[in-house]
């Protein structure tokens, strides 16, 4: 019988086990919190839950004479005794719709006050919440402001959930603003009261019974149309000494006719004995305004608060997304021009690096439970048409790699054991046995083509060439995992490397594939254990050292993908977490001189720019095209983004077509941007978490089948079924 001590523990182990990792949960987070800041500014733009939909006129024979013939202000409060309600004589009621604007609105607050004139902003909800000072001005300087929905609808639509939700929202807006409620109301597309109709009519007492009155108005300046000042002065001026309540708008586009005019017009009608004053003065009635506070304040303002956040926020990333596609294009033109440039520099006829390297060298394989893929990496060094010692350095293996090695009995191999200490220190211990001058390195889960060696030193031919970068190659690609990973080696090694080699800043000498001078390596103090990614690290201290890095495309390797999205993962997180210890490491870089200044001026820079911030931001792209495909314009953001994908696929064509590889690969390319990318991202941004939480990232092995063999290597006889037997 199970103790319940035990029971709760099983419990708990449980428990933990259904608990979301922090490194699904922070990232989710941070998206989700982007695209919460995102829809609310779509629905502070009327881009969201928006209603243009606008109806003609209809019967009128359900709305009362009395209503049809009377004044602009209708009081249905009452339903069974609705009002029609008119402005004195000598009194004018200046209406403006649709605002604040940030610009229009300043300017027609400043005619009011030069002319002490008051008049009534019938505000909508989206726009008093982006533009709450200027609503609190309108209350601080005597105006009096009106609801005119939230996301400006033509209500006679909507159910009446919606007009409630308008109302309420519009109202929540105006109190976060300016700490008030209003009784006023003036619907969408609304004119004169004598427009009613057996649509509208409902409406508006349904409006009543909530308790605002309606004020339509009797006198239209049709400024909307841009008549010009004079057309708009005549429109608006009423017969005689008539009151009239006027309407005109501060927002909705360009209304400098609409402030040209409110200079001459107020000066004119004040003269002729009229007074501009508010829609309750005018009509003797209490204030509209009613102060509000406590949990409705707060909430008025906490929402205030959100939409500027979310505006900022959203600005900032607008212009971030602007910078980033400026610098994704600059980039691609880039990388295409040098690796242009870079391939017809290595193939044209008669190119050297100097005299050819002939000398024997040193092969280091460092392995730790490898036994899956180290007969075929060191049968692959077997087939190399160059001189070559191998060294396989066993980093305390407990599935019996070096005993393989040792049973394989080939000349040139030897195994140095040594107790588990990582990668780093198990290079060092090969360099420390290496016999040659020139020592090569490459993973155990790689296998090289019988060239790669010789291509690979070439370069050392260049005295001031310290180290060289071979060609990566994804030898697991039937997987569309694999493919995905084919399409970034194929781009990452015949762009990003070519234009990194002209330039003169290669960040990192691929651990699959990279060879060194052994004096280089002794200056700059060997392999660092500082960060997890020491192929970084070595080729950043080489730099620093004045040494030149240089690719060698010829010199291919292939290597063993992640096969599962957890193992990628894994790695990449590593990878990520190592480059960002690295640069920070060698940060002050940035500020040396001499032969280290070109690496610390341009590479330093690139690397954090392209390889750590921007695709930090990148998920931006993705982001803005799923809000645009919902919400916003679909057919432009559709086209935008297929225009990114065409240069992307432009730039891997040609890639690949350096590479001489096939083609076919590329279908998956809209995939990878789609899916691919994302994760990257993530992964990315875990790394960020990490570094920027002080936490500590070990090494992760990743599980290998052994299912890469390189063109023209010697076939595993283990693969073929045969038993392991010594080979001479």
């Amino acid at each position: 019988m199970t103790s319940p001590g035990r029971r709760r523990a099983q419990k708990q182990r449980r428990v933990r086990r259904r608990r979301l990792p922090m490194r699904y949960l922070l990232p989710s987070l941070f998206l989700v919190a982007l695209l919460a800041m995102l829809m609310l500014r779509g629905y502070v733009h009327s881009e969201i839950l928006a209603d243009h939909r606008v109806r003609p006129p209809v019967s009128y024979d359900q709305v009362p004479e009395h209503i049809l013939k009377g004044g602009p202000v209708i009081d249905a409060r009452d339903a069974k005794a609705p009002k029609a309600l008119s402005v004195p004589d000598k009194k004018l009621v200046l209406t403006f719709d649709d605002g604040p604007d940030p610009v229009w609105t300043p300017r027609v607050l400043d005619k009011l006050k030069e002319y002490d004139a008051h008049g009534v902003f019938f505000v909508t909800g989206t726009m008093a919440s982006r533009h709450p000072d200027l609503v609190e001005r309108m209350v601080n300087e005597g105006h009096e402001v009106g609801l005119h929905t939230f996301n400006h609808p033509d209500l006679s639509f909507q159910t009446k959930n919606r007009i409630d939700w308008e109302l309420s929202q519009n109202q929540l807006a105006i109190a976060g603003a300016a700490g008030v409620r209003t009784s006023l109301f003036r619907p969408p597309y609304s004119s004169f009261s004598s427009a009613l109709d057996n649509e509208a009519w409902p409406v508006t007492q349904y409006i009543g019974s909530r308790g605002y009155i309606t004020a339509f108005n009797n006198t239209d300046s049709e400024d909307w149309k841009r008549p010009g000042a004079d057309a708009i002065i005549k429109r608006s001026t009423p017969k005689g000494t008539q009151g009239a309540i006027v309407l005109m708008h501060d927002s909705g586009g360009d209304r400098s006719q609409t402030v040209e005019a409110l200079d001459r017009f107020l000066p004119q009608m004040q003269k002729r004995g009229y007074e501009f004053t508010v829609l309750t003065e005018a009509l003797g009635a209490p204030s509209a305004h009613t102060p509000v506070a406590g949990f409705e304040l707060w909430k008025g303002r906490a929402w205030v608060t959100a939409v500027a956040v979310s505006e900022s926020t959203t600005s900032v990333l607008v212009g971030g997304l602007a910078v980033i596609g400026v610098l994704v294009i600059g980039r691609f033109g880039l990388m295409l021009a040098l690796s242009f440039a870079h391939a017809r520099k290595v193939r044209r006829r008669g190119f050297t690096w100097g005299a050819p390297v002939t000398e024997p060298v040193t092969v280091l394989v460092p392995a730790y439970n490898e036994k899956e893929c180290i007969e075929n990496t060191v049968r692959s060094l077997m087939a190399s048409d160059h001189p070559i010692e191998v060294i396989v350095i066993d980093d305390g293996s407990s599935d019996g790699t070096a005993d393989i090695v040792e049973n394989m009995w080939l000349p040139n191999v030897r195994v140095v054991r040594q107790v588990n200490s990582g990668k780093p220190e198990a290079l060092n211990n090969g360099i420390r046995h290496a016999r040659h001058d020139i020592i090569v390195m490459m993973d155990g889960d790689t296998v090289f083509e019988p060239s790669t060696v010789r291509e690979l030193v070439q370069p050392f031919g260049d005295p001031r060439v310290g180290a060289v970068a071979g060609n990566a190659k994804v030898g697991n690609r039937d997987s569309l995992i694999g493919a995905w990973q084919h399409i970034e080696y194929v781009m990452g090694f015949n762009l990003d490397r070519r234009m990194y080699d002209l330039l003169g800043c290669m960040p990192t000498i691929p651990g699959a594939v990279g060879a060194f001078r052994r004096d280089a390596l002794e200056r700059v103090g060997g392999m660092s254990e500082d960060t997890l990614a020491e192929d970084t690290d070595i080729t950043m201290a080489m730099h620093r050292d004045g040494w030149r890095v240089v690719y060698a495309e010829k010199a291919r390797a292939w290597t063993e993908a992640p096969e599962s999205v957890q193992q990628l993962w894994s790695q990449r997180y590593r990878w990520s977490y190592g480059t960002m210890q690295a640069i920070w490491k060698h940060r002050r870089a940035l500020i040396e001189s001499g032969p280290s200044g070109r690496f610390g001026r341009v590479g330093l820079p690139l690397v954090s720019l392209f390889m750590v911030l921007f695709p930090l931001l990148a998920p931006l792209i993705d982001v803005f095209l799923l809000y645009g495909l919902v919400f916003g314009p679909t057919g432009q953001t559709v086209v935008a983004w297929l225009g990114v994908l065409a240069i992307q696929a432009v730039c891997a064509a040609y890639a690949f077509r350096l590479d001489r590889e096939r083609m076919v690969h590329l279908i998956s390319l809209p995939l990878q941007q789609l899916l691919y990318r994302q994760l990257m991202y993530v992964v990315l941004l875990q790394s960020w978490i990490t570094a920027l939480t002080g936490g500590r990232l070990r090494w992760q092995k990743l599980r290998r089948t052994g299912v890469v063999e390189a063109p023209g290597s010697i076939p595993s006889q283990r693969r073929s079924g045969d038993d392991r037997s010594p080979v001479a």
